[in-house]
């Protein structure tokens, strides 16, 4: 059981022929890939997970089971997927989807992705300490960001946005990304995309990746890797 992130990139260094096997949730899961992708190892390792902690969505979505009997059968007997990465220019990596949401009260103090893990008790001790004074939420001018997929720009900042998503893992590995225009009254119709490449511009503005939030940053471009990394997932029954 690694006691922080220098002794678990050891322990992933020093696996040799060995499969690694992650038993942890999201956050373990996403530090395996980090690591591997950083040393160019992730192409030629196949994961393995068990799920264990509260924060398993993204494994979910992957394929892997939630319950630890299943999800250990599918560590024995289970089959290599392929799965497309996102990278963003800092060389950071998304497994699952990618959101922009507004920057309000409550993303400002949202869990950073830097900080999961090995200090989650203490951040639970500061958020338990300021729990009885709560943060009003401020109201914020709206989001104004420029979006660009292959070079393409999708919306500009003449259009405020209520919403960004992305998502790899589409059709010929291309990213799909969704954008909602804020309105007033009717709901506005989404604006949809789909490229190898996406471009977001802006004000400084966080992004939720994986069950943590990022930023600020003012500009960030994801690009999509086919195939970049391999599950073992449960095979067809």
């Amino acid at each position: 059981m690694p006691d922080g992130p220098e002794e678990f990139a050891r322990v992933l260094a020093r696996r040799g022929s060995r499969r690694p096997v992650v038993v942890g949730d999201d956050s373990a899961l996403v530090r395996a890939v980090s690591l591997l992708h950083r040393r160019r190892e992730l192409s030629g390792c196949v994961l393995s997970m068990v799920p264990v902690g509260g924060a398993l969505s993204v494994a979910h979505t992957l394929g892997v089971p939630t319950g630890a009997v299943a999800a250990a059968r599918a560590v024995l007997d289970g089959v290599e997927r392929r799965m497309d990465l996102l990278v963003d220019d800092s060389d950071g990596v998304v497994l699952g989807d990618l959101r922009i949401p507004p920057v309000t009260a409550a993303a400002q103090v949202a869990e950073p992705v830097a900080a999961r893990g090995w200090l989650r008790p203490y951040q639970h001790l500061v958020r338990s300490l300021s729990a009885a004074r709560p943060v009003p939420d401020v109201p914020r001018p709206p989001t104004r960001l420029r979006l660009e997929v292959d070079g393409e720009t999708v919306v500009d900042l003449d259009q405020p946005v209520e919403n960004i998503s992305v998502t790899p893992g589409g059709r010929d590995g291309l990213a799909e990304v969704e954008v909602r225009p804020l309105s007033v009254g009717a709901e506005a119709t989404p604006v949809r995309a789909a490229g190898r490449t996406v471009t977001v511009t802006g004000a400084d503005f966080r992004y939720r990746a994986d069950g943590g939030v990022a930023g600020p940053v003012r500009r960030r471009t994801w690009r999509v890797v086919e195939g970049a990394w391999g599950l073992t997932v449960p095979g067809a029954s």
